[in-house]
């Protein structure tokens, strides 16, 4: 197994070298304490995951955990799905943080750091929950717009909000308010997107008079006033044209006037081919134009989300990341937040929604994981051990009677023996056949995975118990306790997800925030 120092991972940051830096703890730990840039591919999901998030199979690969111990076994399970270069931070988080990287909570954190940087530099105009509701309350003209994803839009949003999520905002803007002197406000459920959808709006050349609603539906709870719960969002409206055109208009004054760069066709291809760099093709139109059609081998991201979870989708370094769209403007307003957190981006210069036949397609050279589980029915479980892999979550609301809990990294704590006979459940077969590697390692070969879920096992006569309490929170790595609840009602968790996300900007050490360049 190779290793790396933290301080030699720093210098790699700095440096702008192309590798991936993954955090293979479970998202519950990965959320409580992390670095700023590791992607997190939790080890429960590994082989899974990695193939998709880390297409070249001879890239760099850095490794890191609490301490060590599981970075090396992930680093085995790497190197056994095909990977050359796989390296464990020596001394993990703590050795890092001795380096001078900073330890963080919370998901997505890049991006919302983001968010706060673009507040502080562009002094984004801002109004708070009081002011909107005023507004309201007085029947003013102007249009309140979500810059969400349409699902969290259909959870709970802003009374008289409509739902058009962030890199749609641009696109869109002129056909659902063409009047440019109408006020507008966009808001999220916190603040990064509030911002972020303002700021797209005034790149791109806007110039109504445009606010972020301040900390977002979070806020107005904060603020005593009711939110609607499973509003239906209305379909974004369609372009004619005209509005094609000026979008086309504003796409080129964007790119020019923040340089960013496109790739074209003949370029584009050659780099499919190359082997040397990593390179990740981003489709980020709707999901609905993204079915109609689209290149081979582009992954669908909405612009919006791609910019809030880069952490999730891109994780190597320094490598080549496209976007795809059909007139350029939503892949500038997705761009310019990308090459602020420092990607390499570009902008396809090919139309995403009737592409070129001749384009070669972007593939993983990592194979993908297969095992070899055979399957059990639910009528041959006597006297076998039930080990229930899904969420610590789904287990407590209700498993197998007899089944117990665990998940990948847990495994060796259930003491099973080697003559045991264990059926494995999962809500992804997937997830099973990884668990049975290492059960096999272990010495315990009798294995079998049980298809289908707690309806369907009831279905089949077996009891369904739920145990609220069982496993106990502090074995459920699983799932990330840090203000969990924020969005269901609970204030106090609102207010401390608030502090925390403003408060980003100071915990960050100086050379952190040099990898981030807002121009």
């Amino acid at each position: 197994m190779k290793s790396i120092s933290a301080d030699n991972v720093r210098a790699w940051l700095v440096e702008g070298e192309e590798f991936a830096f993954v955090d293979v703890r479970e998202p519950g730990q990965y959320g409580e304490d992390h670095l700023l840039h590791p992607v997190n591919i939790p080890y429960s999901r590994l082989e899974l995951d990695a193939p998709a998030l880390i297409p070249r199979p001879d890239v760099p690969i850095c490794l890191v955990d609490d301490d060590g111990e599981l970075a090396a076994r992930a680093a085995g399970r790497l190197e056994a799905l095909g990977y050359t270069d796989v390296r464990c931070i020596d001394g993990g988080m703590k050795a890092c943080v001795a380096a001078g990287f900073t330890a963080l909570k919370g998901v997505n954190v890049p991006s919302k750091l983001l968010g706060e940087l673009a507040e502080h530099t562009a002094h984004t105009p801002a109004i708070d929950a009081e002011e909107l509701k005023a507004m309201i309350d007085a029947g003013e003209d102007f249009v309140v717009l979500d810059g969400r994803s349409p699902q969290e839009f259909k959870k709970m949003s802003i009374p008289t909000a409509s739902s058009c999520p962030n890199a749609e905002l641009p696109y869109r803007l002129p056909t659902l308010v063409p009047d440019p002197d109408k006020k507008i406000i966009v808001n999220c459920a916190g603040r990064t997107r509030s911002i972020i959808g303002v700021e797209n709006l005034r790149n791109a050349g806007f110039t109504n008079p445009i606010f972020a609603l301040r900390n977002g539906t979070q806020g107005w709870r904060l603020n005593g006033f009711e939110l609607d719960f499973g509003k239906e969002p209305a379909q974004m409206p369609e372009l004619d044209d005209a509005a094609v055109a000026a979008a086309q208009e504003r796409a080129a004054a964007m790119m020019s006037k923040f340089d960013l760069p496109t790739v074209d066709a003949e370029t584009f291809s050659e780099w499919v081919l190359d082997k040397t760099r990593t390179l990740y093709l981003v489709d980020i139109r709707t999901a609905e134009e993204y079915a109609a059609g689209h290149l081979e081998g582009a992954v669908h991201v909405a612009g919006g989300q791609f910019v809030q979870q880069t952490d999730a989708t891109v994780a190597v370094r320094g490598s080549w990341v496209v976007l795809c769209d059909d007139n350029k403007l939503r892949a500038a307003t997705t761009a310019y937040w990308l090459k602020a957190m420092k990607h390499d981006v570009y902008i396809l210069d090919v139309d995403a929604s009737n592409p070129p036949k001749d384009l070669p397609a972007v593939k993983s050279a990592v194979p993908a994981f297969s095992g070899s589980l055979t399957e059990t029915s639910a009528d041959k479980l006597d006297g076998k051990t039930i080990v229930d892999l899904r969420s610590s979550g789904a287990y407590r609301d209700g498993h197998i009677d007899g089944a117990v809990w665990s998940i990948r990294p847990l495994l060796s704590s259930l003491g099973l023996k080697a003559d045991s006979e264990v059926v494995l459940v999962a809500g992804n077969k997937g997830v099973a056949e990884l668990a049975a590697i290492d059960l096999r390692e272990s010495g315990v070969t009798r294995l079998s995975y049980l298809p289908g879920g707690s309806d369907a096992w009831k279905a089949a006569g077996l009891t369904i118990t739920a145990t609220p309490d069982v496993p106990a929170d502090d074995a459920r790595i699983d799932f990330l306790f840090f203000v969990h609840d924020r969005h269901d009602g609970n204030l106090e968790s609102s207010r401390e997800y608030l502090r925390w996300e403003m408060g980003l900007v100071d915990q960050v050490q100086d050379w952190e925030m040099g990898l981030f360049a807002l121009s």
